[in-house]
This record gives C-alpha cells, structure tokens and sequence, in this order.
C-alpha cells in the first residue's frame, strides 16, 4: 500500500499503526495472566496526595496478593509503554498535543497545581504512568485470548475519549484494547461491562456506534460526569442509585448478566471492574460491602467461564485507601474458587 493511500485512508493508518505496535509480546508460562508495572504508581513531590484517588493502589495490591501467597513477584507480566504511535490508533494528534500543556493535564487529573509544573515533569511523573497502564490493558487481551483471563492491576480510563480526557483518565485505554483485538486477535464481538460506579462515557462516545461492541454499564446517575449524550450508546443501561446497598445491587447484576447474555454473544469481556461502588467511597456513594465486591468480580468472571469467553479485567475507580485490599482479597478469591490461576503454567481450560 502507498504511503499516500494510508495517509489518505484512516482505517488503513489504524491497521498499519496496530500491525506495527511492539505492545503485543509473548508471555512465557512461567509467568501468569497478571499484569503490573512498579511505573503505574503516581508519586510527584506529595501533590498526589490532592485528588482523591490512592495513586499508589496498583501496587498495593500486587504487593497484598505477594504477602498473602497467591503471587510471586517473577511471575508478573510487566507490559510495555504505549508509544505515541499506538496511542493514534484511537486519539488524534490534535489532542496528543494538548497533553503537552500542563494545564490540560491538570484539568485531566483535578489537581490544579500540575498547571504550574514544567510539561517534561507531567510527563514523566504522571503520563508515563498512564501510558505504562494502557499497555497492560491493550496486552492483557492478547493473554485473555491465549490464556483464558488477564487482569490488568490498573487501567479502565474509562472516562477519556479520543479528543477529551477527564475524570483521571487520560488516554482511552479501553477503545485501543478492543480495537488491537479486533485486528491483532480476530475478535469480532466484545462485550464492555463496566461496573464502576461512575458512566463509562469514554468508550461509550468512541464505540457505542459500533454493532461490533456491546456496553453494560451498571452506574449511579447521580454522579458526575452526567454525559447524556454518551448514555445513548449504552445497550444495557442499569442504573444504582446512591445508597443502593449488597444485596440489591448484586439482585440487579444478576439480572443484567442474564439479559446480556440473551442479547449479544462476544468473543471477548472487557470488565471494567471499579471498587468505587464500596460503602463509605466518597465519590461513588453507594453502600456495596467488601464481601460485596468478591462476589460482583466472581459472578462476572463465572459469566464469562460458563460462556468460555475470554476476560480481561482492569481495576479501574476506587477511592479509598481500602480499595487495595479489597482489590486483592477478590482475585486472592477468584484462585481460590478455580476461576483464574495464579501459579506457573496458568492457562486455563
């Protein structure tokens, strides 16, 4: 092909950037179907410290499941940086550009002061990160396909579009991991469901007119970011309200589960799996219990086994020094009940 047909076809442009990425690798068995970085964690002179979200609960959680015994640190997969190449799969340079202000980084983020930090410094302390987190989400579909399941401790950007970031998400790494798989793996349906509490409008504004992609998204409606143009793109809208305790939220996740799976048959779940829904969060405002959490991860995951579709989770909100353990005390749960496999030689059947 020409360099001026791909210039002048975008898909083209898309499949040769996709065909060309390094974020696909080989994961040698000895190495398990978690994937996580030391880089995801956000340290920057303490301003971290301002937003709400606990910046270092990536590695928190590894480092819970290390201790615990359901991990060792050689078996992680540590991914590769998305590079600004892969990132043009879905963004446009007009808007990787914009990343190089400050200001626009610290609007992403709600951490006003990054506006007065030098760009080369948001780079490295707070964008690298995130590009680090995309390649673990964009990888670990690759590995869910092989393996069975893949979780990403990080990732689920799931408010940021290709032309707009916001809410702490600043690349759309969901968009890029379900258009490298259908290219990279084959894949010709996904399902996206997305359990954060808050409306997933990033990926709902970049594939919600695309009959390829089904959206569940269970979220409050009383929180921000109230996009109700992107909540036309949703196929299945549940929507909890705040307060919504245990046991009414499980009963609604059981139900939507059952209508998905009448609706749409995918070869792949993206489950974006956010702990912002826990009791006490402040952002979330809803009353879900840890246990509660174990047992919303182990119904999606036995969705998806019962169905033999291949998983990929992200961890996505949560905004309590909490979510950590908790994060961890679902997957410990998950090896426990045979739904993943977190020793050596991990695929599973």
């Amino acid at each position: 092909m020409s360099s001026f047909s791909i210039e002048t076809h975008p898909e083209a442009l898309r499949r040769d950037r996709i065909l060309s990425s390094k974020l696909y690798f080989d994961v040698p068995l000895s190495k398990v179907s978690i994937i996580y970085s030391s880089a995801y964690d956000i340290s920057f002179m303490g301003i971290e410290k301002l937003y709400p979200f606990d910046s270092s609960k990536w590695g928190r959680v590894c480092r819970f499941l290390i201790s615990d015994g359901f991990l060792e640190e050689k078996s992680i997969v540590e991914p590769l940086e998305a590079s600004k190449i892969d990132l043009l799969v879905v963004h446009s340079e007009n808007y990787l550009n914009s990343l190089k202000r400050s200001a626009t980084v610290a609007r992403i983020t709600e951490v006003p002061p990054l506006a007065f930090f030098p760009n080369f410094l948001v780079q490295q302390k707070v964008l690298y990160p995130f590009r680090k987190q995309v390649g673990g989400t964009i990888l670990a579909a690759k590995l869910a396909k092989e393996r069975g399941w893949a979780i990403n401790i990080g990732g689920g950007f799931h408010h940021c579009t290709a032309e707009r970031g916001s809410g702490y998400c600043a690349y759309a790494d969901i968009s890029l991991c379900i258009h490298f798989a259908f290219l990279r793996l084959s894949i010709s349906k996904v399902v996206i469901i997305d359990l954060d509490a808050h409306q997933g409008n990033g990926h709902e504004t970049d594939l919600g007119d695309d009959s390829r992609v089904y959206i569940l998204d269970m979220y409050n409606p009383e929180i921000k970011p109230f996009d109700y143009g992107a909540r036309r793109f949703i196929d299945q809208k549940v929507e909890v309200v705040s307060g919504t305790t245990t046991d009414e939220y499980l009963r609604k996740l059981d139900e939507a589960l059952e209508v998905a799976s009448q609706s749409f048959q995918p070869e792949l779940v993206v489950y974006n799996a956010g702990t912002d829904i826990l009791n006490g969060d402040p952002l979330g405002q809803l009353k879900v219990s840890p246990d509660g959490i174990t047992s919303r991860d182990e119904k999606v995951f036995r969705f998806a086994r019962e169905r033999e579709i291949p998983l990929v989770m992200l961890t996505s909100g949560g905004y309590m020094k909490s979510s950590a353990r908790v994060v961890a005390d679902s997957i410990a749960n998950l090896s426990r009940k045979g739904l993943i496999q977190t020793g050596p030689g991990s695929v599973s059947t």
